[in-house]
């Protein structure tokens, strides 16, 4: 949807993963999309060098998040939102419904 304006289909992906879940990091966003992992790296290297994603060391993984100090953060965040209502009614529930860990023993749906 993105994809003009962002230039790369794959930087509209992180994005949205990022939004979705407040941070990630390659392999992540990667399994998350079936897509390849040098992409998604080097699209999270370009965010980062443009202030628009910040990176933190969490043992051997850098995972990356939002920027809080980017100028237009609030403005990408409201873009990235309305150009997901227009997504696949399966990737708006993958996005919005996906679960990081698992559901507790004997739990009823």
């Amino acid at each position: 949807m993105l994809e003009p304006i962002f230039g790369s289909l794959c930087r509209e992906q992180v994005l949205q993963y990022i939004l979705a879940f407040e941070s990630g990091y390659a392999t992540q966003i990667k399994n998350f999309y079936t897509i390849g992992l040098d992409p998604v790296q080097k699209q999270l290297e370009k965010l980062e060098l443009g202030g628009v994603l910040v990176s933190q060391n969490v043992g051997k993984t850098v995972v990356y998040s939002f920027n809080p100090r980017y100028a237009f953060l609030e403005e990408l965040q409201s873009l990235l939102l309305k150009a997901r209502t227009f997504y696949k009614p399966e990737l708006i529930e993958k996005l919005t419904m996906s679960r990081k860990r698992p559901r507790r023993q004997g739990k009823p749906l």
